[in-house]
């Protein structure tokens, strides 16, 4: 393993991570992988590999205090579940995701990476989403019949969930937007990185899953917003030009998207059926699963219903059989008061860190990433999970790094 031999002094430990975490939908969507958590576990063995060479930081040590947490709605969970349900299965479904934040987090908690590395880490995870959206080109039909709805639409999402399909994507436009700005030098690069982000949207929009679009849209928006900040006079003239391109950009590609899809995806968007009708629900009905475990919570305050609990208690109370969409949720009704200091130590960490260094411009693009993520599509993927720890590097702009940490 290469992180064993070069004992992670490159943070090699979070390149593969990263690129395991860029190409889990991919390697689901091909059935290349042996079951749903071998990106989640994957990401965590090669992160505990990089922590035992280059070692952690103490401050780090909140994420412990996290992953503490958790354990009493493993044994409330136990305790509650039926004895038809795999017990084992239901428990790691819920925490996998949990879990693998929580030593993404440590390990890159106050982690010091330079713009290089940063680069090096964004083109690694780069390369398998453009193999995804590749996929997604020869896989989808080309008969425009496939747009006869507004509803997310699998045909056009590589035969796998559109909701996880879109959410990658939208992060392979945020990263191919920042490899255009910060880290393209030649005119022929810059077309053919201008090309590629326009594909990648223009295969997200497809999708007709509208939350990674706009989480793609919003951290690009973000990440502009804190070159702003950090930038001069010069710099600031730049960004505002990029802004206005990438606004005029991103009409003409719905446009182009209305078109092929005979105007369907103007409704989707507009939360509106294939006869133009205003849908009862804007959400597709994942407003529902929230208010039963928020009444799952409040029922159950103090310890909560216990750790993959929530589906079983929702099918009683409501009849509706549906694992969770939303983790702020979820994370309230399975584990109750912990459930809210653990959310508290999520939300408010970047933030501190952010008081401390405002050179980390990726910093809030990371965290509304996880956060907007975890809002419609849980924690199904490792995704929000490993782009969450990344907004607590020590992101600097100059050449230097330190490897290794007390």
């Amino acid at each position: 393993m290469v992180i064993v031999k070069k004992k992670n002094q490159n943070n090699e430990a979070l390149i593969f991570a990263g690129y395991i975490v860029a190409s889990e939908v991919f390697f689901r969507m091909t059935h290349g992988v042996p079951n749903n958590e071998f990106g989640k576990y994957s990401v965590i063995i090669f992160l505990l590999v990089g922590l035992y060479f280059s070692g952690l930081s103490k401050k780090s040590f909140i994420y412990w205090l996290f992953i503490l947490f958790l354990i009493p709605g493993v044994f409330i969970g136990i305790s509650a579940l039926n004895f038809e349900i795999n017990i084992r299965k239901a428990i790691a479904f819920n925490l996998s995701g949990p879990v693998c934040l929580a030593i993404s987090a440590i390990y890159a908690y106050q982690r010091k990476v330079t713009k290089k590395e940063m680069e090096f880490l964004i083109t690694s995870m780069i390369l398998p989403i453009v193999s995804m959206v590749t996929y997604m080109y020869l896989y989808t039909p080309s008969n425009r019949n496939i747009f006869m709805g507004t509803e997310s639409n699998f045909e056009t999402s590589g035969g796998f969930g559109p909701n996880q399909v879109s959410t990658i994507i939208g992060l392979g436009m945020f990263l191919v937007f920042i490899r255009l700005v910060l880290y393209t030098k030649e005119k022929r690069y810059y077309f053919i990185n201008i090309i590629l982000l326009a594909y990648i949207s223009y295969r997200g929009i497809l999708t007709f899953s509208r939350g990674g679009v706009y989480t793609g849209i919003i951290m690009i928006a973000l990440s502009l917003f804190s070159m702003y900040l950090i930038s001069n006079l010069k710099g600031r003239f730049k960004i505002n030009i990029i802004f206005i391109v990438s606004i005029f950009a991103g009409i003409l590609i719905f446009i182009y998207s209305s078109i092929q899809t005979g105007g369907m995806i103007n409704k989707r968007y507009a939360g509106e059926d294939a006869l133009g009708r205003e849908k009862s629900s804007k959400f597709s009905g994942r407003e529902k699963l929230v208010e039963s475990e928020l009444v799952m919570f409040l029922d159950n305050p103090i310890t909560g219903v216990g750790v993959g609990v929530n589906k079983q208690f929702r099918e009683e109370l409501t009849g509706i059989e549906s694992a969770s969409h939303n983790e702020i949720s979820r994370m309230l009704a399975e584990h109750g008061v912990l459930g809210v200091i653990n959310l508290l130590i999520l939300l408010l960490m970047p933030i501190f860190l952010f008081l401390n260094n405002r050179q980390n411009i990726f910093l809030f693009s990371f965290y509304m990433f996880w956060l907007l993520t975890i809002n419609h599509a849980a924690m199904r993927i490792a995704a929000p999970a490993f782009i969450y720890a990344l907004s607590l590097l020590n992101f600097t702009l100059n050449e230097e790094t330190t490897l290794h940490r007390e």
